[in-house]
């Protein structure tokens, strides 16, 4: 169902989801040599880690953003099909987790072009992105419960996703800010799940403390999702 949704989207495109990484290179090319010379950091340095946090924040912005209106337009599937409401936001999270695997290859040939080379800690970048992937999905499904019952979310989600990509370590990482500052900046989830993927690929280790933030946020928020949807399950279909 989600390759179908891309091919869908992609029809009579020569490139498809090449398009994606078009754009992204470019505006990493583009964010890359004006935030370098902002910061006055090294541009073999702060590139790759430009990448990470742009193609990553794609990631999670599209899953957010559309998440909100996952049940709302598979409305006539959920009235005419019997099939478990789950699939929906995991239809839609596969779907980017593809539009990821197009644009992630970036970094490695931006790493390979600005001679940083990749070390053995860039493989602990796997299971941290299942466990961001879990997270994402108890959000998906969160999100669209709620978009499916207060329309206007939608509206709010659309104004307050681009700001907060100014509040979430996409372009500069936690530790450039105040002592104080970078507290609050560690209490942002998506900030949680960009970093715990970052700092492998940048050949860092993880600290304890990012790996217990985001194995909390599954716990805890994916607990009480799953406890709400329970709860809601048999009224989403009056709802779309």
């Amino acid at each position: 169902m989600a390759w179908s949704d891309i091919r869908a989207r992609y029809k009579r495109s020569v490139l498809g989801p090449g398009w994606i990484t078009i754009s992204t290179a470019i505006g990493v090319t583009g964010l890359g040599f004006v935030w370098s010379y902002l910061f006055k950091i090294d541009r073999a340095s702060y590139v790759p880690l430009l990448t990470v946090g742009l193609v990553l924040w794609q990631f999670i912005s599209g899953c957010i953003n559309e998440a909100v209106s996952v049940f709302t337009r598979q409305a006539n599937i959920i009235r005419n099909l019997s099939l478990p409401l789950s699939v929906h936001p995991a239809q839609l999270l596969l779907r980017h987790i593809i539009n990821l695997a197009h644009t992630l290859p970036l970094f490695f040939i931006v790493s390979l072009i600005l001679g940083q080379p990749l070390s053995l800690e860039a493989f602990w970048a796997i299971p941290d992105f299942v466990l961001v992937v879990l997270n994402m999905f108890w959000m998906a499904l969160l999100v669209g419960i709620l978009g499916a019952r207060f329309r206007d979310l939608e509206y709010l989600i659309g104004m307050i996703m681009p700001m907060m990509m100014f509040f979430t370590p996409v372009m500069y990482r936690p530790n450039a800010l105040p002592p104080l500052m970078q507290k609050f900046m560690w209490l942002n989830p998506f900030g949680d799940m960009i970093e715990i993927i970052r700092y492998p690929l940048l050949g860092e280790t993880v600290p304890t403390h990012l790996l217990l933030m985001n194995v909390a946020m599954l716990v805890v928020g994916g607990g009480a999702t799953l406890a709400l949807f329970n709860a809601k399950r048999n009224r989403i279909a009056f709802w779309v």
